[in-house]
């Protein structure tokens, strides 16, 4: 029997493996023994799933839950398992795998009636038979026109307008114990490879609860979203008054010629958010300190500009400072775990000094601002004098914003706190969730090119240590906003691609980075483009694509 090399990167082993042998079958004979893995595999640094089979020499990394791409294949092999449940459950049925909340993904079942406890309980124990019966989850390769036809006789629409819009000419799909679905990545090759689950009553649907990427042996910590959820529901009104819920949806607007429409219509959703959110902080006397925070790539910046706009119109004239110029002295720095300087550190700022004079501000006094010298590092008296009158309040940006540390010495009955982030809440199909996250790395990674010389393969280095910062510095404060802002735009992703695509490109293929630049790439081609050129110069997502009125 001819065989082939695998070099195996976990152990750094190389081992012969049979021609056409899968993952799991070069997993048994690497000696690896992975407590929660391999759940999906690095081959030659594109992800593919444990289906896959070798015919040539390759180099591979085995992946287990605590990865980004091992969570997600075993993300998506518990929506099958859950979408098969349901199936086999509740007719008429339809489920959408719709907002990540509450560390899981809040499941709308569709079922005519709203879901009752009985209703979570039966899809708990059907799941739990599934797994237990340890069905193969089947792989199969055919014609897109082929598997059209096969998701068209099921009246899977979101699948079909899906499939129809990508131009490929084959296309994936796979089955548990003659259920068929389409997903746009990896799945486990067994349900019995599904160790930890949970689903709960949430809402008027389900919650479905995932193990923890920290802490596998454990479901992730189930914590209150309500403000959170609330967005994402606005959201959707918005989605079904333009009748737009997938990407097979958009793909349809673009291609009949009512993109524009859509840019339109959306443009003054969003600008209609900032104007209630800007009437809301007139309305309560008092506020003195607009804060706005959110995660990076989250357009907080341009949010901050449109909001000042919206303020002026109520007669209340925004003044800005910046916390970066209340940065410590840099001997006074936090260290982080790697001995570097943790500049994201809310202690990183001067705390003390801050609520000093925000508290002389809000009494009607004069200060001078500090001004902080980065290449000395040293906070330095700026000479720029600061007294607010009578219909002027302070407008603040930053990622600890929400923190209430950071104001801890100002009254609330002062302060209005926003929240802005890209909640991207278009769907590929009912299926298939859009990770959040993806839209705000492929904005930064647009954004890093174009104003900051930085290329897409150290973007996406970095991006791990950026997120990393986000769990432990603002995510945590979200539901301390007063007000939330979804930046994220229904066409935004058709936008985008055109300068993302040729960044992600140019990612070496021998580099860690390429398997999330090819990712990227290989989701974004399910999009149809639309031109950069009908975007107007006051959207939100100028502060990314470059052409934008305000001045940053």
């Amino acid at each position: 029997m001819d065989k082939i090399k695998i070099y195996v990167r976990n152990n750094g082993k190389t081992v012969k493996v049979p021609l056409g042998s899968n993952l799991e079958e070069v997993y048994k004979l690497s000696g690896l023994q992975m407590e929660h893995g391999p759940v999906s595999a690095h081959v030659n640094n594109k992800v593919e799933g444990m289906h896959y089979r070798a015919y040539k020499q390759k180099e591979v990394e085995f992946l287990d839950i605590t990865s980004s791409s091992g969570s997600r294949a075993y993300t998506r092999s518990l929506f099958f398992v859950l979408c098969k449940a349901a199936h086999d459950i509740f007719t008429p049925c339809k489920v959408a795998i719709d907002i990540p909340v509450s560390n899981g993904y809040y499941v709308n079942l569709n079922i005519g009636r709203p879901v009752t406890l009985d209703d979570a309980g039966a899809i708990r124990r059907r799941m739990q038979e599934i797994i237990d019966a340890a069905l193969p989850i089947h792989r199969h390769e055919t014609t897109t026109e082929e598997a059209i036809q096969l998701f068209d006789s099921l009246h899977n629409r979101s699948k079909v307008k899906l499939l129809k819009s990508t131009g490929r000419l084959f296309s994936t799909y796979y089955d548990i114990d003659g259920y068929v679905d389409y997903y746009y990545g990896s799945l486990l090759t067994n349900t019995s490879q599904i160790y930890l689950f949970g689903v709960e009553k949430y809402y008027d649907g389900l919650l479905l609860r995932l193990p923890s990427r920290e802490h596998p042996n454990e479901l992730g910590e189930m914590t209150h979203q309500d403000k959170m959820f609330g967005i994402f529901k606005e959201h959707h009104q918005w989605q079904d008054i333009l009748g737009l819920r997938t990407i097979g949806d958009l793909n349809e607007v673009i291609s009949e010629g009512h993109s524009s429409m859509l840019i339109q219509i959306s443009e003054a959703l969003q600008e209609k958010k900032i104007a209630k959110i800007a009437d809301e902080i007139a309305q309560r006397k008092g506020i003195k300190l607009v804060l706005i925070a959110g995660p990076s790539s989250s357009g907080k910046t341009t949010t901050c500009k449109r909001l000042s706009v919206q303020l002026a119109v109520n007669g209340i004239m925004p003044v800005g400072i910046s916390l970066d110029d209340y940065f410590l002295d840099r001997d006074k720095t936090p260290i982080d775990e790697k001995g570097d300087y943790d500049f994201e550190n809310l202690h990183a700022l001067n705390l003390p000094l801050l609520n000093e004079q925000l508290t002389a501000l809000f009494r009607g006094d004069e200060i001078e601002l500090p001004r902080y010298d980065f290449p000395t590092g040293t906070s330095q008296k700026s000479g720029k004098k600061l007294r607010l009158h009578d219909n002027e309040i302070l407008v603040v940006e930053g990622i600890h914003a929400l923190n209430p540390e950071l104001t801890s010495q100002i009254p609330d009955e002062q302060i209005f706190r926003v929240y802005a982030s890209a909640l991207t809440t278009i769907l590929l199909d009912n299926h298939n969730y859009i990770p959040t996250t993806d839209n705000r790395l492929l904005r930064r990674i647009i954004r890093d090119n174009k104003y900051r010389g930085v290329n897409a393969r150290e973007t996406i280095r970095r991006w791990p240590s950026v997120r990393a910062g986000e769990n432990k510095w603002i995510f945590p404060f979200q539901e301390n906003a007063d007000a939330m802002f979804n930046s994220a735009m229904l066409f935004e992703l058709a936008v985008i691609k055109s300068q993302a695509e040729p960044l992600l490109e140019q990612v070496p293929e021998n580099c860690p980075e390429y398997a999330e630049a090819y990712r990227l790439l290989k989701f974004l081609r399910y999009i149809k483009p639309i031109p950069e050129t009908q975007i107007p110069p006051t959207s939100l997502l100028r502060e990314f694509l470059g052409g934008s009125s305000f001045e940053y």
